[in-house]
């Protein structure tokens, strides 16, 4: 089966890679910075040079972009207008429900199958083939396509009706974010009174207040890296589609709604581009103490 797969970013490129290894499907890629798919063109993709062709020809059609805009811009410029009648679009993409619900009628309307099937697991779990994923949409054409998803994740979900991934995948990941603030606090005061960083950071994982945020994301911290394989950007356009989604539904997230304005603060301070987890360094530069091995 042919795929065409958009978006070889950090996310993209070893979920992309994974199919092209497994042998079962021929693979197109296309970014817009084609740098970012060399090694997938090493591996044995084709690259989409003539993307009216490559969706005329795709079976299946992959999308992981950075946000709502983006799989917009592509759905309406692109996969609607030459995808083949029949194809599937399955998008992987952190989404918000207004888009993929414009998505999902526009697909019937041009006679595709359309997924939600948002991911989460990081870089690492991309690389791993091992990614959790939060599908939404027809259940039997899930069904029909559960091949594609065993290539590239370990826990897979059918959650329900269209949306449902999206909405599941916005729901979880902003525990990320606040489980990130949450562990510069922690630390910095147990820095501040005089305890060594690294010491502290184990003790959290060592601890009751032990978490995957503290496992993946403390070294990062301490060694002033601050993660490169996520932008702040991004971070901050994920808490605001939850915001978005809490005000859809009328609850009051208040924890949620004030780490959105610390990414906001950091988004402003230190770029979008920025790594994500420079957030906490709001914290180290207003307590004056870098949180250092």
């Amino acid at each position: 089966m042919k795929i065409a797969f958009f978006g070889t970013g950090n996310m993209g490129n070893p979920i992309a890679a994974n199919l092209i290894r497994s042998g079962e499907f021929e693979v197109a890629v296309f970014d817009l910075d084609k740098s970012k798919a060399e090694d997938l063109i090493s591996l044995g993709a084709s690259w989409i040079s003539d993307i009216q062709s490559s969706l005329a020809q795709a079976d299946i059609i992959m999308t992981s972009l950075p946000g709502p805009v983006q799989v917009k811009a592509l759905g309406e410029n692109e996969i609607f207008p030459y995808a083949k009648s029949g194809a599937i679009w399955i998008d992987l993409s952190t989404n918000n429900l207004a888009t993929g619900q414009a998505l999902l009628a526009q697909s019937k309307n041009s006679g595709l199958h359309f997924l939600d099937a948002p991911v989460s697991g990081g870089d690492e779990g991309a690389r791993a083939g091992s990614l959790s994923i939060y599908v939404g949409g027809d259940k039997a054409v899930f069904e029909r396509h559960r091949f594609v998803f065993d290539v590239i994740g370990g826990d897979i979900k059918h959650l329900g009706q269209s949306g449902a991934g999206y909405a599941a995948k916005i729901s979880q990941v902003i525990l990320c974010y606040l489980h990130s603030i949450a562990l510069s606090e922690a630390m910095m005061l147990g820095v501040k009174a005089g305890v060594n960083a690294a010491e502290m950071l184990n003790i959290i994982q060592n601890s009751t207040g032990r978490s995957y945020v503290a496992d993946r994301y403390g070294p990062p911290i301490l060694n002033g890296d601050y993660d490169p394989s996520f932008a702040l950007g991004l971070a901050l356009k994920d808490m605001r589609l939850a915001m978005e989604l809490a005000d859809t539904l009328d609850i009051t997230l208040p924890m949620s709604a004030l780490v959105t304005e610390t990414y906001a603060k950091a988004c402003e301070k230190y770029g979008a581009d920025a790594n994500h987890l420079i957030a906490v360094k709001l914290l180290e530069d207003a307590s004056g103490t870098l949180l250092r091995a």
